[in-house]
C-alpha cells in the first residue's frame, strides 16, 4: 500500500482498535492462478506474535481454505470511515482556489500467511468469543449456548477455522493531515454539517490528527 509519511499510522493499538471497531475484513489471498477473495469478521489477539493474529472462520464448502497459498502471504484489509471532501470546505478556496477535491478514509491492510485449524473444540471457543463480543451490550444478548447442543454441533461440523499469524500491520490515515490547519478546521465543520453517522466519524478523526505537524 501506498503510504505518503503524512498518512503512516504505526501505533498498534490504534490499528487494533480500528479493527475491532469495523471487523469485517476484505481477505485477499493468492491461490494457484488468481487472487481468492473473501469477506470475513475476525477477531485479533494483539499477544500473539510480533503484529498479533487474526482468528476467523470459512464455511467448509468455501473451497479458499484448500486454494490459499501456504507459502504466500495473504492481505486482509480493515476498512474504517470514508467520505468525499470538498474543496468548498476549505479557506484557501476563497484565498486562492488552487484546490480540488479528495477522499479521506481509514485502512488497516493485514499480512501473513494463514492456516486452517480445523478443530471443533478451537472452533466453538472461537464463535463464543465472537459471538460475545459483537452482543456485548444488546439485551437480551444471544449466546451459542442458547441454541440446541446438537444443533451447534451440526453448524460447527460446516466450518472450517482461520489463523493469520502477523507478519506486517499497515495503517493508512488519510484525514486532511496534508492541508493547512485552517483547512482541516473546514474540513471538520463540512463533515458536521452533514449530519451523517461516517461524516462524524470522519470529523473526529481529521479534528484529532489536525494539531499532527502543526
Amino acid at each position: 500500500m501506498y503510504i505518503p509519511k503524512p498518512h503512516e499510522e504505526t501505533d498498534q493499538a490504534v490499528l487494533y482498535d480500528l479493527i475491532r471497531a469495523h471487523p469485517l475484513g476484505t481477505w485477499a489471498a493468492p491461490g494457484d492462478c488468481e487472487l481468492i477473495v473473501n469477506h470475513i469478521p475476525f477477531l485479533v489477539d494483539p499477544s500473539r506474535g510480533t503484529f498479533g493474529t487474526l482468528m476467523g472462520h470459512v464455511a467448509r464448502a468455501n473451497p479458499v481454505w484448500r486454494a490459499f497459498s501456504r507459502t504466500l502471504p495473504s492481505v486482509v484489509v480493515f476498512h474504517g470511515p470514508d467520505t468525499y471532501i470538498s474543496p468548498s470546505w476549505y479557506p484557501s478556496k476563497q484565498a486562492h482556489g488552487r484546490v480540488v477535491p479528495t477522499w479521506n478514509y481509514v485502512v488497516v491492510h493485514a499480512h501473513g500467511i494463514p492456516r486452517v485449524v480445523d478443530d471443533s473444540a478451537w472452533l466453538l471457543e472461537h464463535l463464543n468469543r465472537l459471538t460475545d463480543t459483537h452482543e456485548t451490550g444488546r439485551s437480551p444478548a444471544w449466546k451459542v449456548a442458547d441454541a440446541p447442543p446438537d444443533f451447534v454441533e451440526r453448524m460447527i461440523e460446516r466450518l472450517v477455522g482461520i489463523e493469520i499469524p502477523l507478519a506486517k500491520l499497515e495503517g493508512k490515515w488519510k484525514v486532511s493531515q496534508n492541508r493547512p490547519h485552517a483547512d482541516k478546521l473546514g474540513v471538520v465543520a463540512g463533515l458536521r454539517a452533514e449530519s451523517s453517522p461516517v461524516s462524524a466519524e470522519m470529523a473526529a478523526w481529521v479534528e484529532r490528527y489536525a494539531s499532527r505537524g502543526e
